[in-house]
């Protein structure tokens, strides 16, 4: 990762990595990062969707550095698709390091998100404005 890399997308949350999130070496779960993640498509693809959705699947993602006790993890979403229902996103991850002004990416992967009714089945997504 150079310091010219920029994120991908729209900021669309921020959250602060705790003492409880993480093992006793002081790195965060990977499960945290993803939830935080899933939070993000949730939130981005429901205001695409207007309306309900749910996570049907997460693709290609490896994580390539930690996130530590006191970083601020950055979640950045692109929309690279809409279906009939589904709603596919590129999520990134960034740590701005605790005590530093860097910002590294920790991971990306590509959620899938589908947009439901109020019965919870698939319906399908509304044109954009």
């Amino acid at each position: 990762m150079t310091d010219t890399a920029k994120p991908t997308g729209e900021l669309t949350l921020r959250t602060l990595a705790m003492p409880a999130d993480a093992n006793p070496a002081g790195d965060i779960f990977g499960g945290w990062v993803m939830a935080q993640m899933d939070l993000a498509s949730g939130i981005r693809a429901a205001e695409r969707a207007k309306g309900r959705v749910v996570t049907a699947a997460v693709k290609e993602m490896a994580f390539d550095l930690p996130v530590k006790i006191g970083d601020t993890l950055s979640v950045y979403t692109n929309i690279t698709r809409v279906g009939t229902t589904s709603i596919t996103l590129v999520v990134e991850a960034w740590a701005q390091r605790f005590r530093y002004e860097k910002m590294e990416k920790v991971t990306v992967g590509t959620f899938i998100m589908v947009a439901l009714d109020q019965d919870g089945k698939p319906k399908p997504v509304p044109a954009e404005d």
